[in-house]
C-alpha cells in the first residue's frame, strides 16, 4: 500500500509539508504543491480521508468558492446555499480565495482529490483556460461570477440592467458628472454594470469620464478613501454609482468626516440591499438582487450534475434586478430628465 511517506520521498519534500498539501492548507508554494500532485498521481495514492468516498464514488460534499466571506453579499449566498444544500443531503464546503489566483487553484485540486463531488465558482480569479483543466474532475458551476465562453452552467443576475437602472435614477435626479466605483474592473460582473452605467449616460449625450472611475474598492474603508479623492477634486462628481452598499456605507462616512451633506451634495447610490443600506444614515438607495434564488438555483443545477452522467453544458440562468431608493439619492421628489 502507498503511503504518505512514499509520496514525501518520490516529491523529495517533507512528510509534514505533503501533509499540508493533501489537507488544503496555506502558504505551501505552486511549486511544492505541483511536486506533490505529481508524486500522487505517479504513485496512485489516495489519502486516507478521501478512500471511502473514491470507492462509493460520492462524497456528498460540495464547495463554493468565494472572494471574502465579510462582504455581506457572499455571506448571504453562503448561508442560502448551505440550506438548500442540506436539504438536498449534501453538506457544503466554504472557501475563500481571498481574490487570489494561486490559493483559487488550490481550492480547485479538491476536485481532483476527490474530496468534493461538484464545485460552484462564486469567485473566478484565473483564466477560464486555467480553470476549465479541472473539468474531467468533476463538474463546475458558475455563479454570479461568470466566463461567457465557458461551456458549464451559469447562474447569473442582470448586471447590465442593474447599472442601467441605477444610473438611470441618478440621471433623474439632474445629475450630469457621475462617478463610477466598482471592486475588479476585469471582473465580468463589473464590465457588465458599467455596460449599463454607460448606456444610461450615452441616451443622455454624456460620456464617461475616466477620471471619475474608482476601482479595486470591496469595503467600507476603500469608499472613505474614494471619498477622500473625491473631496480633493477640483470638479468633483455629485453623484457616485457604487458596486457594494459597504463601499456606499464608507463613503457616506467620508462625506460626514467633511461636512459634506449626503444627498444635498453628493448622492450615492449602492449595491447588494444589505442590511448595512438599511441601517445607515441616511438610508443607502440601492440595487436588490435575489441572492435567495441564485443561490438555491445553482446549488439544484449542481446537484442534478453531479447526478446525471452527462454533464450539461452552457446553461443559462439570469435573474433580474430591483432599484430600491432611499434617501442617499433622493432628499425631494424626483425630477424628469
Amino acid at each position: 500500500m502507498v503511503t504518505i511517506d512514499d509520496v514525501a520521498r518520490l516529491a523529495g519534500l517533507s512528510k509534514s509539508t505533503v501533509s499540508r498539501v493533501i489537507n488544503n492548507y496555506p502558504h505551501v508554494s505552486p511549486a511544492k504543491k505541483q511536486k506533490v500532485y505529481q508524486a500522487m498521481d505517479a504513485l496512485g495514492y489516495v489519502p486516507n480521508s478521501s478512500a471511502r468516498s473514491l470507492r462509493n464514488k460520492k462524497t456528498q460534499m460540495i464547495a463554493v468558492l468565494v472572494p471574502r466571506l465579510m462582504n455581506p453579499f457572499f455571506g448571504q449566498l453562503v448561508e442560502s446555499m448551505e440550506i438548500e444544500a442540506t436539504k438536498n443531503g449534501f453538506q457544503l464546503l466554504i472557501c475563500q480565495t481571498m481574490y487570489s489566483k494561486e490559493t483559487e487553484l488550490g481550492h480547485l485540486e479538491l476536485l481532483k482529490m476527490k474530496q468534493v463531488d461538484g464545485m460552484i465558482l462564486a469567485s473566478l480569479e484565473n483564466e477560464w483556460e486555467t480553470v476549465s483543466e479541472y473539468l474531467p474532475y468533476g463538474p463546475l458551476v458558475m455563479c454570479n461570477e461568470f466566463e461567457d465562453s465557458a461551456n458549464i452552467p451559469i447562474i447569473k443576475l442582470d448586471q447590465i440592467h442593474g447599472g442601467y437602472i441605477a444610473t438611470k435614477h441618478l440621471l433623474r435626479q439632474g445629475h450630469r458628472k457621475l462617478a463610477y466605483c466598482t471592486g475588479g474592473h476585469k471582473s465580468m460582473v463589473g464590465q457588465h454594470r458599467k455596460i449599463g452605467f454607460e448606456k444610461a449616460l450615452k441616451e443622455h449625450g454624456l460620456t464617461f469620464e475616466n477620471r471619475y472611475g474608482f476601482f479595486s474598492a470591496y469595503s467600507i474603508e476603500h469608499g472613505i478613501e474614494v471619498f477622500k479623492q473625491i473631496h480633493q477634486m477640483k470638479d468633483p462628481p455629485t453623484a457616485v454609482f457604487t458596486g457594494s452598499d459597504e463601499v456606499a456605507a464608507g463613503i457616506i462616512t467620508g462625506a460626514k468626516e467633511y461636512g459634506v451633506d449626503v444627498p444635498g451634495e453628493l448622492s450615492v447610490i449602492g449595491f447588494d440591499n444589505q442590511v448595512i443600506s438599511k441601517i445607515m444614515d441616511p438610508k443607502i438607495s440601492t440595487v436588490e438582487q435575489p441572492i435567495e434564488l441564485m443561490a438555491q438555483q445553482s446549488i439544484q443545477v449542481l446537484i442534478e450534475t453531479i447526478k446525471s452522467k452527462d454533464f450539461p453544458k452552457r446553461e443559462r440562468y439570469e435573474f433580474p434586478l430591483e432599484l430600491i431608493i432611499r434617501e442617499s439619492t433622493v432628499s425631494g421628489p424626483l425630477r424628469a430628465v
